[in-house]
């Protein structure tokens, strides 16, 4: 069945919205840790693949949108709007957020590099060109899921799962290092509502290099 545009564009509102108020919340709250967060994002993308996967693709990412339009699966135009509608979804999921959590003191789960991260011995800072990799690479995998399959077709009804999954098992390593955003609206939305723009530039050059990348190589070598 074909939906309209304009239930595309809602949906994709919704996803990123909820994507957002539940993935940066529970970073926000901090009561499940690492573990707690990944899988809040993680189980967020596979609910909602399943609600709307068969509506709008459940994007509900700028950069899954890119990755897509490369792959051939989504016009120019379409991707342009579901990109506006997706950071409008992040920043009204982060404004909820800070409604909900009576401002922005708790950082509202915003997105940063390491600084001073303590693993064993040592102390981890990350620096924004190893933060610009770092995105790139975890968001390389993410749309490597969605591009395989879901637009491929490849998993079938388990898509949803492996695209969750994707982002959990991203998040469970470079959450600690970036905050694991692989989204430029997961982390506008935030940086919006605290007013914190420092190295936003990562998270957008990250996850679009890292979606282009796994576009083009679906399109030059894997496709078949």
């Amino acid at each position: 069945m074909h939906h309209s545009q304009t239930a595309r564009l809602v949906a994709e509102f919704i996803g990123t919205f909820t994507l957002i108020f539940i993935g940066a919340g529970a970073g926000a709250l901090g009561i499940g840790g690492l573990v707690g967060v990944s899988f809040a994002f993680g189980l967020v993308i596979v609910t909602l693949a399943y609600a709307y996967g068969s509506i709008s693709g459940c994007h509900i990412n700028p950069a899954v949108t890119v990755g897509a339009f490369v792959a051939g699966a989504i016009s120019a135009g379409e991707a342009v709007l579901y990109i506006i509608v997706q950071l409008a979804g992040g920043i009204a999921g982060a404004a909820f957020l800070f409604y909900v959590l009576g401002g922005n003191e708790t950082g509202l789960g915003a997105t940063a590099l390491a600084v001073d991260l303590p693993v064993g011995d040592t102390l981890v800072t990350i620096t924004p060109t190893q933060g610009v990799l770092l995105e790139g690479f975890m968001t390389f995998l993410l749309v490597n899921a969605v591009i395989h399959c879901a637009i491929a077709g490849r998993a079938g009804n388990l898509a949803p799962l492996a695209i969750g999954l994707t982002l959990t098992l991203a998040i469970l390593m470079g959450g600690p290092l970036t905050g694991g955003s692989l989204n430029p609206a997961r982390t506008l939305g935030p940086a919006v509502m605290t007013g914190d723009f420092t190295d936003i530039w990562v998270y957008i050059v990250g996850p679009v290099g890292g979606a282009l990348v796994a576009a083009l190589l679906y399109r030059g070598l894997l496709k078949s």
